[in-house]
Formats: C-alpha cells, structure tokens, sequence
C-alpha cells in the first residue's frame, strides 16, 4: 500500500529568508524600517513524501504510483516554464529526472534567464528554508522553487511558491485516492517531531491531530 504525505505550511515570512539586519548596510536597515508598515510578503512550503507501508521503504519515488503522483504535480504547472543549472527543461519530469538532490528546479510563468539557479543549490548539510537570501528573491518575484530531498530510500519533494497554491495540490492528487493509495493532508506547524512525521508506521488509522486523510468524498 502507499501512503502518500503532502505537508503544507502558509503565511511564511519571506523576510526570513533573507539576511539579517546583522549583515545589512546601514541604507538597508533604514530601508527595512521604511517599509515596516508596509504588508509583510509571505510564502508557502509544500512537502511532498511518502511510505510503501508493507515493506516500510520510505521516499516519495519508491511508492508503486511514483509515475502517477509525477504526472498530477506536473499538471498543476502545465503552462509553466522550467528551468535547472542545465537550462530551460521541456518538462516538469524531466527536470525532476535529472536533477541532483539539492539543485533548484524553477518553475516560472515566464523564462528568465538572469535567475541566479546555481546559488540555490543546498548541500547536505543545510537547510533550504532557513536565511537564504537567494531564494527569497527568487520568491518574491513570483518564481516556485522545487528541491529533491533525500529520503531513507530514495527522495522526496520540497516545493516553495510565494502564491498559495494548496487548492491546486489537492485536487491534482485527490483523483489518485484509492484502497491501495491513501492520501493525508497534513498541517506542518502540528506535526513537528520525527515521530509524527512517520505516523503512518504507528497510528495510520487514527492519524495525530494535523493529519486528514483525504478520501474521494473529501472536499475544500
């Protein structure tokens, strides 16, 4: 059976992302003040993942509907350009195909070629979401940002999109629910330690508070 995970975390400041005012010029800093009543610019963090229970492999692409689940995210960006380190990609999947774990895959409504893709790439040993002024900018001009993270036995995906774009997820992968397929919505800020992460191991039918399964009856 697979078990299919989408976390979602919303209202995300983007100005945390960016560099600290330890770092900023002192014309920053009172840039950063001008704009203090202006509306803070937020961001959504999309994590996709996911469990073959019987056999307890654990990583989005090792799940026996890989392809299907593939194919629904790339609907959702169907009239969207992609980009890598290796230039403007024909598709979603071959971008996702062909890039290593921690390179950027930028998903955009129109080409630009000065994104400064090589700069987001993540090594092992950081954290994508934490201070990077890169892809903060990136964001802010309304470019989605895709990472293969490294899963215990493949990878999964981590997807970050100024534009909240959890309706879209939703209904991109609810058509896939079936009994060998279950789908669970699953709410970040509730489910913070590693133990809830793999609930399914443990609880799968009375999931912890901050994961819904989403069933064919299931809507917004």
């Amino acid at each position: 059976m697979d078990i299919f995970k989408l976390f979602f975390e919303h209202d995300l400041r983007l100005d945390k992302l960016a560099k600290r005012n330890a770092n900023k010029t002192e014309e920053e800093v009172e840039a950063s003040l001008a704009d203090f009543m202006k509306p803070t610019p937020t961001y959504s963090k999309f994590y996709l993942t996911g469990t073959r229970l019987k056999e307890e492999v654990f990583g989005l692409n090792t799940l026996d509907r890989w392809e299907d689940i593939r194919n629904s995210l790339e609907s959702v960006f169907e009239d969207s350009h992609i980009q890598t380190v290796n230039g403007l990609l024909s598709s979603l999947k071959e971008a996702i195909d062909n890039t290593e774990i921690g390179e950027a895959i930028i998903i955009s409504s129109e080409i630009d070629t000065d994104l400064p893709i090589p700069s987001l790439s993540v090594d092992k040993e950081s954290n994508v979401g934490h201070f990077k002024e890169e892809l903060s900018k990136v964001l802010e001009a309304g470019h989605r940002v895709l990472y293969k993270e490294q899963a215990h036995d493949g990878f999964d995906l981590h997807l970050f999109s100024k534009e909240n774009i959890y309706e879209h997820l939703f209904h991109a992968f609810k058509p896939l629910v079936r009994p060998d397929f279950r789908f669970f919505s699953i709410n970040s800020r509730r489910m913070r330690s590693e133990r809830h992460f793999y609930f399914e191991t443990w609880t799968l039918n009375k999931p912890p508070h901050g994961a819904e399964e989403v069933l064919p009856q299931t809507v917004l």
